[in-house]
């Protein structure tokens, strides 16, 4: 499969938080027979690389959640209330698409709705509205009874619908679920690197759960691998848009997104310095990025006494939407920089990061 094909698989597959099953699936069957597979009991799916020596272990952290809705109750004419899961901004919401995703496993189309800007106020028009005035139409008329036809129930999963497209430039793909679908690509591409050469350690490949609602899955399943050194591999800001600074070197085409800080880590420093030398030394452009959310590995690094840890991020325009953009030119460079770490990370260089 190729790289576009492997990108538009995860994109489009179905994997709120705490409903990441179909994400792990197609995980594991790239995953194939190359490495040890384990999963925690939260659901993360961890695989194991075992290079020339046991150690370093170096984790690479990947969520497989993406954000999206949950039904919260079904009115008496047969609209949805719904409860966002992970953060949304509520001007993205109004005449969205979404899929529902019943207990038997049938996908239910639909669209968010809200009072028509005909029928609004002078001052309703001055104001953001309201999630809690918004509703999910699955099509319910007074002649389809929505519990009874379509046996939807409070709890239900709910995702964005938005195909993968790639766009007239190239270069770039549209999607949904970047964050962080791009990351769980780049596990299967990095473990496919892997296979074709000797590395002085041993990798973990995690694709974590709930990391939208919290971190939750970065937690037990870095406890489950006790790692030496630790990467999320995640989007990161795009500020190239009309709005923001036209200079801004958070953009696409940028190459490799190095957070600095996040409100849940302040990265390695000495980690840091050596991915960053790496990359000079190998002509694959980066720069510096900030982000006021947090990454897999804000729960990482707190694992047992401190894990050197280190976010890594594919620029990304429009997250946390039900679509955004990113480049296959970053991912390329992105994954040429992770194949150099795990090539040069031995027990050495964990030593002078750990000094």
């Amino acid at each position: 499969m190729g790289r576009i094909d492997l990108l538009k698989e995860l994109a489009n597959a179905f994997g709120l938080s705490g409903y990441e099953q179909e994400v792990v699936t197609i995980l594991k069957k790239h995953f194939g027979d190359h490495v040890q597979l384990g999963q925690d009991k939260l659901g993360s799916i961890i695989a194991k690389k075992v290079g020339t020596n046991e150690s370093p272990k170096i984790m690479f952290a990947a969520h497989m959640d993406e954000v999206g809705f949950m039904v919260k109750e079904i009115t008496k004419q047969g609209f949805i209330k719904f409860i966002t899961i992970g953060g949304w901004w509520a001007g993205n919401l109004p005449g969205l698409r979404i899929r529902i995703k019943t207990r038997k496993g049938e996908y239910i189309p639909g669209v968010i709705g809200l009072k028509p800007i005909h029928d609004l106020s002078d001052e309703e028009r001055k104001k953001l509205p309201k999630i809690e005035e918004m509703y999910i139409d699955i099509g319910a008329t007074t002649k389809f009874d929505v519990k009874e036809k379509l046996g939807i129930k409070p709890g239900d999963p709910v995702i964005p619908e938005a195909a993968f497209t790639q766009l007239a430039n190239s270069d770039l793909c549209l999607a949904k679920a970047w964050d962080d679908r791009v990351g769980c690509a780049l596990l299967v591409d990095l473990l496919n690197n892997l296979t074709a050469t000797e590395h002085p350690n041993t990798v973990y490949l995690a694709g974590t759960v709930q990391e939208e609602v919290g971190l939750r899955g970065a937690k037990t399943s870095a406890l489950a691998v006790s790692p030496d050194i630790g990467f999320a591999l995640d989007v990161s800001i795009c500020r190239d848009t009309p709005g923001n600074d036209a200079d801004a070197i958070e953009k696409l085409g940028a190459g490799v997104g190095i957070l600095i800080y996040d409100r849940t880590m302040i990265p390695h420093t000495k980690l840091r310095d050596f991915v960053c030398e790496l990359a000079d030394l190998n002509n694959i452009p980066y720069h510096f990025t900030s982000i006021k959310g947090g990454y897999d590995t804000g729960m990482i690094h707190l694992t047992n006494i401190g894990v050197p840890s280190l976010a890594i991020g594919i620029p990304s325009r429009y997250i946390h939407s039900a679509s955004s953009i990113i480049s296959m030119e970053d991912y390329e460079n992105v994954l040429s920089l992770l194949t150099l770490i795990v090539k040069n990370l031995d027990n050495e260089a964990l030593k002078q990061i750990s000094s």
